[in-house]
C-alpha cells in the first residue's frame, strides 16, 4: 500500500501534467506577457495607451514605430525600450523577425489605418487597430483579408465594449430586461478649441462622423443587438472657415428592425456624451457613455450603474491579450469595425443627397 507521502507526490505529478496540458488553464503568473509595439506616438499613444500598458497584466510595451526621431530618446528613457525595438514607417516590416514583439497596435490617423494595419499583418504579428477602423468598408475588408491570410488575430480598439456598464447594456439588449426596446438617443461629441489638423482632412478620415460618430453608431447597434436597415442624416457647421472638407456636426436617424428608432448625433462643436434607451417597461441610460473614465448610469427602477474604476485601455488590451494567449475569438473583431464604417458611408450619402438611404 502506498504511504501518504508517495500518494501526494504521485497525485501532484498527475495534476501538474493535467494542468499544463491545457493552455487555457495556465495561471496568470505563469503566462508570458505579450510584447506590444505602438505605431504612431501621438496623443493617444503618449497619454493613454503607454500609461495603460504600465497597468496591464498580460501585455507590456516593448516597441515603438515613429516617423519623429526626436521622440525616440524620450520614449526609451521613460519606458526602457531597447534600440532593437525602435522602428520607423519604412522599416517596420523588420518586426517580423523580432521575437520581443507579439502585437502591433496601429494608432495613426484613420486614413493611414489600412496601409499600416496590412503592413503589420504581413509581419505575422497580431494586429490591434484603433477606431474608426478605416475610411471605407472596402479598406476594412482589406485589413481583415490580410490578417486572415497571415493567420493573425485582428482586434479593433472599441474600449467601450470592454467597459462593465456598457457590457450590462449589451446584455440587456439580449435579455430584454425592460421589455421591447422602442427608441434610443445616442450622442457623442466635444466642443474642442484646437482640433488635430488631420481631423479636418477628408483624405485622412477626418470629420466628426468618423472620429466621434462611431461611438454613437456602435452604441446604437450594441444597445439593440440589431443592425440598422435605413438612415437619414444632416450635416452642418458653425465654423465653415475651419470645416471646409469634413463635417463639424452630423445628426442622423437610424431605423432598426421592429420599428426601433435611434436618434444619433455627433459633433466637434457640441459636448455630447449620452446614451438613453426607452423600452416598453422602463428606461435606462449611460451618462457619460464614452468618457475615458466615470461611465455611469441609472435605470427607471432605481438601479445605479457605478463607474468601473479601472483603466479602460488597460482592460481592453488585457482582454485582447488573453484572446491571443488562449487562442479564442477577440471581443471586437474587424467585422465589427467594418459594420460601423459601412454605416458611416451610408450616413454621408444620406446627408449629401438629403435622402433616406437603405443600409
Amino acid at each position: 500500500m502506498e504511504n501518504r507521502k508517495t500518494f501526494i507526490i504521485k497525485s501532484g505529478l498527475i495534476l501538474s501534467a493535467a494542468f499544463f496540458s491545457f493552455p487555457g488553464c495556465l495561471a496568470s503568473g505563469s503566462r508570458k506577457k505579450l510584447g506590444v509595439a505602438l505605431v504612431g506616438l501621438g496623443y493617444y499613444s503618449r497619454d493613454l495607451l503607454a500609461p495603460a500598458l504600465q497597468q496591464t497584466e498580460h501585455c507590456e510595451l516593448r516597441g515603438i514605430v515613429t516617423g519623429s526621431p526626436e521622440k525616440i530618446p524620450v520614449w526609451q528613457k521613460r519606458y526602457g525600450i531597447k534600440d532593437s525595438n525602435v522602428y520607423n514607417y519604412e522599416n517596420m516590416d523588420e518586426i517580423a523577425s523580432n521575437d520581443d514583439i507579439d502585437v502591433i497596435y496601429i494608432v495613426l490617423p484613420t486614413g493611414l489605418h489600412a496601409e499600416y494595419a496590412i503592413k503589420a499583418a504581413n509581419t505575422g504579428k497580431h494586429v490591434w487597430c484603433e477606431k474608426p477602423m478605416a475610411r471605407t468598408a472596402e479598406e476594412c475588408q482589406q485589413i481583415i483579408d490580410a490578417c486572415n491570410k497571415n493567420k493573425v488575430k485582428l482586434s479593433i480598439g472599441y474600449r467601450m465594449q470592454h467597459e462593465k456598464n456598457t457590457q450590462t447594456i449589451i446584455k440587456w439588449a439580449e435579455t430584454k430586461a425592460y421589455g421591447k426596446i422602442r427608441n434610443i438617443i445616442s450622442e457623442a461629441g466635444y466642443n474642442g478649441g484646437t482640433i488635430n489638423p488631420w481631423k479636418l482632412k477628408k483624405e485622412m478620415g477626418g470629420g466628426a462622423i468618423y472620429d466621434m460618430g462611431v461611438y454613437s453608431i456602435n452604441a446604437a447597434r450594441y444597445s439593440t443587438g440589431l443592425e440598422p436597415i435605413a438612415v437619414t442624416a444632416k450635416q452642418s457647421t458653425r465654423r465653415p472657415e475651419i470645416f471646409t472638407e469634413v463635417d463639424e456636426t452630423t445628426s442622423f436617424k437610424m431605423e432598426f428592425p421592429g420599428g426601433i428608432i435611434v436618434d444619433g448625433k455627433t459633433s466637434f462643436g457640441e459636448s455630447l456624451n449620452n446614451l438613453e434607451v426607452t423600452a416598453e417597461d422602463g428606461w435606462y441610460y449611460l451618462r457619460p457613455m464614452q468618457s475615458y473614465s466615470g461611465v455611469r448610469g441609472k435605470t427607471s427602477d432605481g438601479k445605479i450603474l457605478s463607474p468601473m474604476g479601472k483603466n479602460q485601455q488597460a482592460v481592453q488590451m488585457d482582454d485582447d491579450s488573453l484572446a491571443i494567449l488562449n487562442d479564442r475569438p477577440v471581443l471586437v473583431p474587424g467585422e465589427e469595425g467594418m459594420k460601423d464604417i459601412h454605416i458611416v458611408e451610408k450616413i454621408n450619402q444620406a446627408a449629401a443627397n438629403n435622402s433616406r438611404v437603405l443600409i
